[in-house]
């Protein structure tokens, strides 16, 4: 199948391509661990140059970015679009990199600019759009688990507002850099959502209203007193964090106990669907990296790059 166009999610640390056909089925793909962090400013274009090449893209093949290639430190800035604001607009926002050979657009994040609760987020919202169907008509609430974890309430096809925890970033910190560390070991385990510490650790965070500040020192503790291995030590922390931030996001987002859109894949998407178990929340859970690639089909679509939408 011939492709007619690039969608590209560029991340902090990581980065994905997929040539697309028409109807915005994938061809080809590739990833890398060429994220924003590991490309300078002048090496942005080299690098997606690159990658198509390999990929055997013919030189006039546009391309659609989604990601921190769009941030003040990246390719070029894509201006935030403050919220509120639909889908629609958002993506219809897409700003072009200048004296490129080929159509090159990178999709804006979003700001929310209330001076009680500013917050920013870019790469969520292709994922947003990707979801669109499902955020068309009524009120929804939105996880979407990461490093820096979002919960976003759209209304009517709109983002009203979002919050951000930084859940996967105090795991990193906590595990690698705090007295944690030797509790859990260089490198931690993958954590099974079957597991009884995660579990255990989760319903306290969970009924303690999302106050885990006693209870984090209490795996360094436990370790020394009880002889608590790496692996639920890994575990319990996980549990703890992950849970703080769904009692803390339910006291923040009034949801009237609605089900919550899940965008997460793999192991930490597991761990998320067991803790909304746990906290009696009903949840549609949807693959992030399917909702973020839909994203940008939608974003193309918009821009002229294909005339069809994948159903």
């Amino acid at each position: 199948m011939t492709a007619a166009f690039a969608a590209v999610d560029w991340g902090t640390s990581s980065f994905r391509i997929w040539l697309c056909d028409e109807a915005g089925s994938v061809t080809a793909e590739r990833r890398s661990g060429e994220g924003m962090l590991s490309a300078e400013p002048d090496k942005f274009s080299a690098i997606l140059e690159q990658h198509l090449a390999e990929m055997g893209a013919p030189n006039n093949l546009p391309v659609m970015i989604c990601g921190m290639a769009g941030a003040r430190q990246g390719w070029i800035e894509a201006p935030y679009v403050a919220v509120p604001a639909a889908l629609a607009d958002i993506l219809a926002g897409a700003v072009r990199v200048p004296d490129a050979a080929r159509k090159i657009l990178i999709v804006p994040g979003l700001a929310q600019r209330r001076a009680d609760a500013p917050d920013v987020m870019r790469g969520e919202e292709t994922q947003l759009a990707g979801i669109s169907s499902l955020l068309a008509s009524g009120s929804r609430l939105v996880c979407m688990p990461g490093t820096h974890s979002k919960w976003v309430e759209t209304k009517d096809g709109t983002v009203a507002g979002f919050r951000t925890w930084l859940t996967g970033e105090f795991f990193s910190i906590l595990s690698k850099q705090s007295i944690l560390r030797h509790s859990i070991g260089t490198a931690p385990a993958v954590i099974d959502a079957r597991n009884a510490a995660f579990k255990d650790a989760c319903e306290q965070a969970l009924n303690g209203h999302g106050d885990i500040g006693g209870a984090l020192f209490g795996i360094r503790a436990a370790g020394l007193l009880h002889g608590l291995g790496p692996e639920a030590a890994a575990a319990r922390l996980s549990g703890l964090l992950i849970g703080s931030e769904i009692a803390s996001a339910g006291h923040r987002f009034d949801n009237s106990g609605g089900r919550i859109v899940l965008v997460a894949s793999g192991a930490i998407g597991d761990l998320y669907a067991e803790a909304f178990r746990l906290a009696g929340r009903a949840i549609e859970q949807v693959d992030a990296e399917g909702a973020v690639r839909a994203g940008l089909v939608e974003a193309a679509r918009h821009h002229g790059m294909t005339k069809k939408v994948q159903s």
